[in-house]
């Protein structure tokens, strides 16, 4: 706790001491406790303001005598009474636990956490690998492209680059068939980000190949495999903006038809057959709807009536973030990320943060043929920090 406490004192945070104890007790305390009390920027005791926590008039004395407005004060205590009447008088109000969690609490309030977040990034570089549900850990190549997406920062991973059909793991198949083919997804969010516009003859080649695997509805296959006529809206939604960036968006009529009304008619609310949420879903589509103004045109009104939905709903870090970022990708002018629930899912996404400045856990896709949920600790963080970052776009330095 005293780390703490001296981290904020050399930020130019005021601390206070507000304590029950007797004159003769406090006194004791002076003289006998080995502790740095000009960390304090005064000491208020029962003794001499004859008054008790949990006494109103206790805390609004010492809000007079410090001069502050209620609502940029934090007090910490132990007992629940006592936090109850300081947040009665307007302060933010933190219930001792054990000293791990109210340094995670006093961190997320008061320090930065996009700074918090970076630190961590970088002392994880080429660390950050998947886990699944079941404790098995993943070596894939689908996180990491995300993580080099939402940082821009190509030294957090392993050097990637995408030339053609890809794999979602980077070695052998875990936990799967021991010859998973090459996907469509992953090769799509590799190609994007590794071809230019206007060096995309690779991509061009790519894409060709890919419309060899349309089912007989003619929608988009996951697997550059006929044997394996799975399909999945999220990663036709990938594909999808894959084939807009390089101007072929018309040749995927049937598929965008099916993304359509997968969200016209609500379909992913439980996630789709690779993806675990239904934050996942908006979040891609919000990213294709960001590419194409067509795309924009002919969805994006359906697509924030949706995405509205979701705001204030329960959801883990990722999905939390998910919906801020579709927020920004839907709306450039972060008009909607400015509305009330949004502002508090912003809230909910930084006060889980973690004490080492990462954000834990996050379920981003499954296996498709089981229940077993695949997750990046790395990509939550990511996702976090650039959620944050955008929210807090044009607010002069302050936080949530």
């Amino acid at each position: 706790m005293v780390r703490i406490i001296r981290e904020l004192k050399a930020l130019g945070f005021k601390l206070y001491v507000m304590s029950n104890i007797s004159a003769p007790d406090y006194e004791y305390l002076r003289e006998n406790v080995p502790m740095d009390w000009t960390l304090f920027d005064g000491i208020f005791i029962s003794a001499e303001a004859h008054l008790r926590k949990p006494e109103i008039g206790f805390f609004k004395n010492v809000l007079s005598d410090i001069r502050a407005e209620p609502s940029r004060v934090l007090f910490v205590d132990d007992k629940f009474n006592n936090v109850l009447s300081a947040r009665s008088t307007g302060m933010y109000g933190i219930v001792h636990s054990s000293s791990a969690e109210t340094i995670r609490q006093l961190s997320n309030l008061c320090l930065n956490p996009i700074t918090r977040a970076q630190s961590w990034l970088q002392l994880n570089k080429g660390k950050m690998l998947s886990v699944t549900s079941t404790g098995h850990t993943l070596d894939e190549i689908f996180s990491p492209l995300l993580i080099v997406e939402a940082t821009g920062d190509h030294s957090l991973t392993k050097p990637i680059n995408i030339v053609g059909q890809t794999n979602f793991f980077v070695n052998a198949a875990t936990m799967t068939t021991d010859t998973l083919p090459n996907d469509l997804d992953t090769t799509s969010i590799g190609l994007l980000s590794s071809c230019a516009v206007s060096d995309s003859a690779a991509a061009h080649k790519v894409m060709d190949e890919m419309l060899q695997f349309k089912n007989e509805d003619g929608i988009l296959q996951v697997y550059f495999d006929s044997k394996r006529p799975r399909i999945d809206p999220i990663v036709c939604t990938n594909v999808l903006t894959l084939f807009y960036r390089f101007g072929r968006g018309h040749q995927l009529k049937d598929t965008f038809a099916w993304v359509q009304d997968t969200l016209r008619h609500r379909a992913y609310t439980d996630g789709t057959p690779y993806y675990a949420t239904a934050e996942a879903f908006l979040y891609f589509l919000g990213r294709l709807i960001n590419e194409s103004a067509e795309v924009r045109r002919r969805i994006g009104a359906l697509f924030e009536s949706h995405l509205k939905e979701r705001f204030g709903l329960p959801g883990d870090a990722l999905a939390l973030a998910m919906r801020l970022l579709a927020a920004a990708y839907i709306d450039p002018s972060l008009r909607l990320l400015r509305t009330g629930p949004a502002c508090v899912d912003a809230y909910r996404l930084r006060q889980l943060q973690s004490i080492d400045g990462s954000w834990a856990g996050g379920w981003l896709y499954r296996y498709g043929s089981s229940d077993i949920a695949i997750q990046n600790h790395g990509l939550t963080t990511a996702f976090g920090l650039k959620a944050l970052a955008v929210w807090n776009e044009g607010k002069s330095g302050e936080y949530i």
